[in-house]
């Protein structure tokens, strides 16, 4: 399975959201593209879709391999870091969105946030 996520990060907090199906689990803004759509119209499209803003000034991070969370398949996930061009409301699908420094304990992240987004960016100080 290919997805593409966002990587938003605002005063040292970075954006994440719980769907509906899993209110309980939180991953980046993203998802899958359709058949036919490049990585980066699939980035546009769900971030549009999920949250009603647009990423400003994207540049590739990482492609990260982890198993999906919700469906249990592996998964290649293309992270993009991004500024938004507006203020993000969780809509379509989604149940929460909250800005996290990552040191929360109460939450539950997916693997690829949990075991290799999250140690990147503190590790390069990006997070609070």
């Amino acid at each position: 399975m290919v997805v593409v996520a966002a990587v938003i990060v605002q005063e040292g907090r970075l954006l994440v959201v719980s769907k509906q199906a899993a209110p309980d689990v939180f991953y980046l803004p993203g998802g899958k593209p359709d058949a036919g759509e490049e990585l980066m119209d699939a980035l546009v499209r769900e971030l549009d879709e999920e949250l009603g803003v647009r990423p400003v000034e994207p540049r590739f991070l990482v492609d990260v391999e982890a198993e999906a969370a919700l469906e249990r398949v592996p998964m290649k996930l293309t992270l993009y870091e991004a500024g938004i061009d507006g203020v993000p409301r969780p809509a379509a699908e989604l149940a929460h969105m909250r800005w996290i420094s990552g040191r929360e304990n109460d939450l539950r992240f997916s693997p690829a946030l949990r075991d290799h987004l999250l140690p990147l960016l503190r590790a390069s100080g990006a997070l609070a």
